[in-house]
């Protein structure tokens, strides 16, 4: 199956991109499938939720998983946080997230 993602590049141009629901990809994962940031400048610890290159600000949903601890923490110390920062490694993408729209948060 496959769900709809909007995507808003750094640029500030919205892609509406199809994703799968049964590789078990997550949104960072999706952005660099699609090529949607510059290689090198989202996911740089490989999806860890060490680095915070790929925040995104989540725009249009509610049905997101809860933030883990590591998540927290790493939102803590990154910069650009807004109250609707996520990490995009932390989000797999399922059904339920259907129609999904987000922001690339800037490159720091």
């Amino acid at each position: 199956m496959e769900i709809q993602v909007t995507i808003v590049d750094r640029e500030g141009v919205a892609h509406k991109v199809m994703a799968p629901t049964d590789m078990n990809m997550t949104i960072m994962e999706l952005i660099r499938a699609y090529e949607l940031a510059p290689e090198g400048t989202i996911g740089v610890c490989g999806g860890m939720a060490m680095c915070a290159s790929c925040q995104c600000y989540v725009t249009a949903h509610e049905q997101l998983p809860e933030q883990s601890d590591d998540e927290r923490a790493m939102l803590a110390d990154a910069f650009f946080i807004q109250d609707n920062s996520r990490l995009g490694c932390q989000i797999y993408l399922k059904s339920e997230l259907d129609g999904l729209t987000l922001t690339i948060a800037p490159e720091y």
